[in-house]
């Protein structure tokens, strides 16, 4: 997050925004608080992912499209393990 140039507020926003991008995508019914956390913890998760592939995103719109994939990867994991 620091590489990129995102504060914290940024992240916030762009963590909110692709969490309820991914829970549109993913089809889960989840709220406002919920998104923030698994957009941030889903960015955070694909960078480190994409980082081991040697894809590397930078800026908002990097942040944005990692948070949205992790998300997504989170989603579908709670869903595994609820099963």
């Amino acid at each position: 997050m620091d590489d990129a140039g995102i504060g914290w507020i940024a992240a916030i926003i762009i963590g909110g925004i692709a969490g309820w991008i991914a829970s549109s995508f993913m089809k889960s019914d989840t709220g406002i608080f919920l998104n923030i956390i698994l957009g941030i913890i889903g960015a955070a998760i694909a960078s480190f992912l994409f980082g081991l592939l040697g894809v590397s995103f930078g800026g908002w719109i990097g942040y944005l499209i990692a948070g949205i994939v992790g998300a997504s990867i989170l989603i579908w994991g709670y869903r595994a393990v609820k099963r």
